[in-house]
């Protein structure tokens, strides 16, 4: 299996990925749009400059469109991916309204 642990490595590879290997990737691609929204959002808190805030907001923004996207693209090479995480989501609606009574 390649190594995917950045960005670099993965551009050069001479391979098509097997299922498995593509779902890997995303995963690895998910985190990564994860992490830039951490970086950009400290940025947007760390400027006093209103206009560049909001920039990096809309940046923000567009990464988890991307986030969603790639998770998107997870669910339709491993559905099984879709089902765990509706399951999560029911699961934690339910705790959420045991909690809440």
């Amino acid at each position: 299996m390649p190594e995917m642990s950045s960005a670099h490595s993965v551009k050069s590879l001479n391979h098509k990925f097997t299922k498995t290997e593509l779902a890997r990737a995303l995963r690895l691609a998910i985190a990564d749009e994860y992490e830039a929204i951490q970086i950009y959002e400290q940025i947007a808190e760390s400027t006093e400059e209103p206009q560049i805030r909001e920039v990096i907001m809309h940046i923000v923004e567009e990464e988890q469109k991307h986030a969603d996207q790639f998770w998107d693209l997870l669910a339709r090479v491993i559905p099984e991916e879709r089902e765990l995480y509706d399951s999560a989501v029911e699961e934690n609606k339910e705790i959420i309204r045991n909690v809440s009574r």
